[in-house]
């Protein structure tokens, strides 16, 4: 098999170019993404040929499990498409198609054509009424932006016990399916500090929807303006996200390539 392995903001996934969807997707996740057995990873990206766009991505986070979206992922695709070839250079708009729907990405080029970073449209975030969490003691925003997520707003980010409460809230029976975990300190109208757990990958050190459901939640709830940007301060660095008074979301960040490599067995 061979991959090309990408980070977005550190969020680092395998890229396999294929024709079809293998059969054991989700067991090669597993193995490959394994950081001292396997090659190591967030889990396995799938680009596949689609009829609605100009390709199509499946997810596999690190336990085999599989995920909706991946905003970090798909910048990342975007990216691969570009600068491997596979549509004409200097495109500036191309079209992927997710579990959560066709998402339309704007990219940007640095002096050499190459892609150096990725504005998507994510679509409309769906904020909920909270939710009382009773066995940690803590309230969440449901948000939904293509995959489902808790977020958490808290004074200090960086002292949240995130190993010990992201798993304990990720399978809470209030998230049958599962859920993604974000812990938001507001530093400003503009500017946001996220942790997240994600779903089925543990700790990362940064996720696109996690970061577009953050602000979605802060605008629903005051703490930032619509139609803005906001900074959202991640552990990999910054992305920006727009939430318009619509809740269509915005995410611009960067897209960023590692190296290639092959599988032995």
């Amino acid at each position: 098999m061979k991959f090309t392995k990408m980070h977005g903001l550190g969020n680092d996934y395998l890229y396999v170019k294929a024709d079809a969807l293998p059969a054991d997707a989700a067991e090669l996740a597993v193995k490959y993404s394994d950081r001292h057995m396997g090659v190591g990873s967030d889990g396995i990206i799938w680009i596949l040929p689609s009829d609605v766009a100009d390709a199509r991505m499946h997810i596999f986070n690190a336990d085999g499990s599989e995920a909706r979206m991946c905003g970090n992922g798909i910048r990342c695709v975007g990216k691969y498409l570009h600068d491997r070839g596979f549509v004409p250079q200097g495109t500036q708009l191309l079209h992927v198609d997710t579990l959560s729907g066709v998402k339309e990405l704007d990219l940007a080029f640095d002096a050499c054509g190459r892609v150096s970073s990725v504005s998507v449209d994510m679509g409309v975030a769906v904020v909920s009424a909270p939710l009382q969490l009773p066995e940690q003691g803590l309230s969440c925003v449901p948000v939904d932006v293509g995959n489902p997520h808790a977020v958490i707003f808290c004074e200090d980010a960086e002292a949240v016990p995130l190993a010990q409460l992201g798993p304990a809230i990720e399978h809470s029976p209030l998230f049958p399916g599962g859920v993604n975990v974000e812990f938001v300190q507001v530093m400003g109208p503009q500017e946001l500090r996220m942790r997240v757990w994600e779903r089925g990958s543990g700790i990362t050190m940064a996720c696109g929807t996690g970061s577009c459901a953050s602000v979605a939640a802060a605008v629903a709830w005051g703490h930032c303006p619509d139609g803005e940007p906001v900074t959202v301060h991640l552990d990999g660095g910054d992305l920006l996200v727009s939430v318009d008074e619509g809740g269509r979301v915005t995410m611009t960040g960067p897209a960023t390539f590692i190296c290639d490599g092959e599988t032995l067995d």
